[in-house]
């Protein structure tokens, strides 16, 4: 027979009884999963669907300081579910203990809540009293001892909850007004324009490379001269890369110059951007 807690964790998942739940663990030598798909397959599983259905909806908790600062995604497959009392309520402790943990998601799940139970078994019991399939997605933690992180929330749902969330850390021993100011319309920036990296060369190779077929089969049938493609096709990758690096994107606040020329007029010692993360619900 298989583990009394998995039991309960498959039957929460799939609403199948006791016995099936039992045997499909038994067949899957434990693996949940496999025990779903397995359930799912004898028709057996009732409920397991909405582990299938897509969680596009939810929050963004943003917890912690100007050190140590996390951003996390909890998702759910309605934007009604994700203003609910319980949803709201779960994803605020959660991003509190997931700055703690420092977005470590095995460490999460592990974690005890504030009733005694762990992260997981709250997170079943929730799918199970709200019935919308429930995911705890994307997350970052951002540390700099050597300068701030700074933080942004676009369209707020509640306290430090959001659709849109942004860290940013900046490497700098300044602690001035016009610091902070740089610091959040930067983070205001990077949630409009959506870079890719902070330079051009830091950009994905693998996302480089798909851009490149795009911009090859576009040009395939041009029915230019094969140097003439080559130039153009060099131009496009190039405009690609600086469009999506943030230190070469036009500033939000006055698109005619680049971030690195604001950062060079603010003439702020050392200043540097280190890091940044940015997540999106349903992106």
């Amino acid at each position: 027979m298989g583990d009394i807690e998995k039991i309960k964790k498959l039957r929460i998942l799939s609403g199948a009884g006791f016995k099936d739940c039992s045997a499909a663990l038994d067949e899957s030598k434990d693996d949940i999963d496999k025990a779903i798909e397995i359930l799912r397959i004898k028709g057996i599983s009732k409920a397991s669907k909405k582990m299938s259905r897509s969680a596009n909806e939810g929050v963004i908790a943003i917890t912690g300081d100007n050190i140590t600062t996390s951003i996390l995604e909890i998702n759910c497959e309605t934007d009604f579910v994700a203003k609910n009392d319980d949803f709201v309520i779960f994803a605020k402790e959660l991003g509190d203990i997931n700055n703690k943990v420092a977005s470590e998601k095995n460490k999460l799940l592990h974690s005890k809540m504030k009733n005694g139970k762990t992260v997981e078994e709250n997170l079943l019991a929730l799918i199970s009293k709200i019935g919308e399939k429930i995911t705890i997605g994307r997350s970052k933690t951002l540390k700099n001892s050597d300068g701030k992180v700074f933080k942004y929330h676009h369209t707020t749902i509640k306290d430090n909850l959001s659709k849109l969330g942004v860290l940013v850390s900046l490497n700098t021993s300044d602690d001035t007004d016009k610091l902070k100011m740089f610091g959040k319309q930067l983070s205001m920036h990077i949630a409009a324009l959506n870079p890719l990296a902070i330079d051009s060369d830091d950009i994905d190779q693998t996302i480089l490379q798909k851009e490149q077929e795009l911009i090859s089969e576009e040009l395939k049938n041009s029915g230019k001269p094969n140097d003439i493609v080559k130039k153009i096709s060099l131009g496009k990758i190039n405009k690609f890369k600086q469009e999506n690096s943030l230190l070469n994107q036009q500033w939000v606040m006055e698109p005619k110059k680049k971030v690195k020329d604001i950062i060079k007029e603010l003439n702020i010692g050392n200043l540097k951007i280190t890091e940044f993360s940015r997540i999106k619900i349903g992106e």
